[in-house]
């Protein structure tokens, strides 16, 4: 099976090369973070790109397989494909230029060029969000190669990406993914999410990778679990959404 999905994925090449980028983005940021020393809000300025790059990668190699198997003619499927590809090679050369310069990517208006490129940055995400609800569109007819289990998956993953893109808004319009404090306080190791005060990327990790769990229960599951894990998945967005907005760390250390 995985030599297969990885056939599919190599026949994508707008997201085979989009993920062999961020490997080798990966790479760079591996050498930073053993090499540099400086700290941005108290951490290696390289975590956070590697942080996007492995979900990045799970990401673009994911949609490959979706719209691979989408039930549409191959025009809008290489359209998807392009915009996807043009949109995380921008977001993720900005985060590692930003951690290059040792500056912050997101929520940076220092300077005219921080806030231009965080204004990119989101300019792309749009575009990005905007590919997901295209596919998600393809997906509106079944799918002869997938099963009804695994169909339910990719659809109802989809949908649980586009709630959480959603919620990721929140992030913006707080200017700041701590709420209650600023950014750069006391974390979990490596994800960083605040021990002391609310903390919006709980969820919008939460919910990103149903993405690829979803699809995933399908090939061994009935569509009524993929159903019910969706809706613990969609459920957990909520309240962990509720808890940050109230202050309320994931785990307070």
């Amino acid at each position: 099976m995985l030599t297969r999905l990885f056939d599919q994925i190599r026949a994508n090449r707008w997201l085979w090369w989009a993920g062999w980028f961020n490997v080798a983005l990966f790479a760079v940021s591996l050498v930073g973070l053993l090499l540099d020393t400086r700290q941005v809000l108290g951490i290696n300025p390289w975590i956070k790109p590697i942080k996007f790059e492995i979900s990045v990668l799970a990401f673009v190699w994911t949609m490959a397989v979706l719209l691979h198997h989408a039930p549409a003619p191959v025009k809008p499927r290489r359209l998807i494909s392009l915009g996807i590809f043009l949109a995380m090679s921008v977001e993720m050369t900005v985060i590692v230029g930003q951690a290059a310069r040792g500056k912050l990517s997101h929520f940076n208006s220092d300077s005219p060029l921080d806030g231009a490129l965080f204004s990119l940055m989101g300019f792309f995400i749009m575009v990005n969000t905007a590919m997901a609800a295209w596919t998600l569109y393809l997906y509106r007819k079944p799918s002869n190669s997938l099963s009804p289990a695994v169909l339910c998956g990719v659809r109802l993953g989809l949908v649980l990406f586009l709630l959480t893109s959603a919620e990721g808004l929140l992030l913006v319009f707080n200017r700041a993914h701590t709420v209650g404090a600023p950014d750069g306080g006391p974390g979990l190791p490596f994800l960083n999410w605040s021990t002391r005060f609310g903390d919006l990327r709980v969820a919008h990790f939460a919910g990103m990778h149903g993405l690829q769990l979803l699809p995933l229960l399908g090939l061994r599951f009935s569509p009524g679990l993929v159903q019910a894990v969706f809706a613990i998945l969609a459920a957990a967005v909520f309240f962990l959404t509720w808890q940050a907005l109230n202050r309320i760390p994931l785990l307070a250390l």
